[in-house]
């Protein structure tokens, strides 16, 4: 009897000290040795994990960047050596050669930096702020209400110079990006990643029919626009560059502000607000910072769709769920990726596909592969 007492309380013990062994290892609120690699798989953790390879990833795409604009400025309908690219700069002449480096493919090289930026950090922003993998600004229809409200002031208030119709352009974004969120979460705080979508591709759809109606009335007063509504960086002047430039600086400068509170939003709003994060002014300063970028990068190279729901993917499946991080890979790959684009456009066929058509072809069957994929790479 006794020792069937003794080992009946051994055995209770034994049971009780499988169930809080873990407690106990976590005694001091650290979690169990196991948890890590759970939690890692759980929030989708990039191929590379640790900060120094994450730089050296940033470094390898600064370089890929600067390869791409050397292309930019080289490729064309005549090839130009690296030589006397950099007598451009350094040396500049009047040459044929110079005078088309400076004059023509050194806008257009900066405008596809400057619109690969805007567009690829505007879509990491949307997906981050909504929680939605398939989000960005050609899907939710921020592109195409900056398009719709720039054919507004073009055909009906006769705007024509850039200046004048970027300032449309913020607005149909902003209220494009009102609208749909305000459908997406149905006049609730509770955002419906799939309403969201829908919401955008059917009220883009809508801007864009309305829009393409409103050219076939009156084709000469948007003959210019042909190119720009598939979107082109065929820029001839530095004008379109230094009047988006300043809006981008200002978006990227917001989204610079908010990027710590969007790893918390990506927790849930309960949690992140359980957290101290303000969850309110990280959607308002999302929604400036998108509205700047996009509205600013629509008005300068026209409606380029699938840069910014492409880029923020790769970025987060090479370093993981951190929105800082991903936001700083997603600066330097879009316009990389807007770059060679152009210059795929420009040597693929006899006259030139717009970049546009270039990132669709590119695009489309990513977008096909993201559906098909089993698990989204995890916000």
């Amino acid at each position: 009897m006794s020792l069937r007492s003794s080992a009946e309380p051994s055995g209770v013990v034994f049971v009780v000290s499988n169930v809080t062994a873990p407690a106990t290892e976590a005694g001091d609120g650290k979690p169990p040795a196991t948890a890590p690699a759970g939690n890692n798989a759980a929030a989708g953790s990039g191929v590379v994990r640790t900060n120094r390879w994450r730089v050296l990833i940033l470094a390898v795409a600064a370089a890929a960047l600067l390869c791409a604009a050397l292309l930019s400025l080289g490729v064309g309908a005549k090839f130009i050596p690296a030589g006397t690219i950099l007598d451009a700069f350094t040396q500049p002449q009047n040459t044929a050669d110079h005078g088309i480096i400076l004059q023509s493919r050194l806008p257009r090289t900066l405008m596809g930096i400057a619109a690969g930026i805007a567009l690829g950090v505007s879509g990491a922003l949307i997906q981050a702020i909504t929680r939605n993998p398939l989000a960005d600004p050609g899907i939710l229809g921020v592109n195409a209400g900056a398009s719709f409200a720039m054919v507004l002031a073009i055909g009906i208030l006769g705007i024509s110079s850039l200046g004048g119709y970027i300032w449309f352009a913020f607005l149909g974004a902003i209220l494009t990006t009102a609208a749909v969120y305000l459908i997406g979460t149905s006049g609730r705080n509770v955002v419906n990643p799939i309403r969201l979508t829908l919401a955008g591709v059917a009220l883009g759809a809508v801007l864009t029919g309305i829009g393409s109606g409103l050219t076939l009335l009156n084709p000469k007063a948007f003959d210019h626009l042909r190119s720009w509504s598939i979107g082109s960086l065929d820029t001839r002047s530095m004008e379109a560059v230094t009047t988006v430039a300043p809006f981008i600086a200002a978006g990227l400068l917001i989204a610079l502000f908010c990027v710590r509170g969007l790893n918390a939003v990506a927790l849930g709003d309960d949690l992140a607000t359980s957290l101290g994060a303000n969850v309110n002014r990280t959607r308002i300063l999302g929604v400036i910072a998108i509205t700047l970028l996009s509205g600013a990068a629509t008005a300068g190279a026209g409606a380029i769709g699938f840069v910014g729901l492409m880029i923020p993917h790769v970025a987060r499946w090479i370093v993981g769920p951190d929105q800082r991080w991903i936001l700083a890979t997603t600066l330097l790959l879009s316009p990389t990726l807007l770059l060679v684009s152009d210059v795929v456009g420009r040597v693929a066929a006899p006259g030139e596909l717009p970049v546009g058509v270039v990132t669709a072809f590119v695009g489309a069957p990513v977008l096909i592969a993201l559906a098909r994929r089993r698990k989204v790479s995890g916000l």
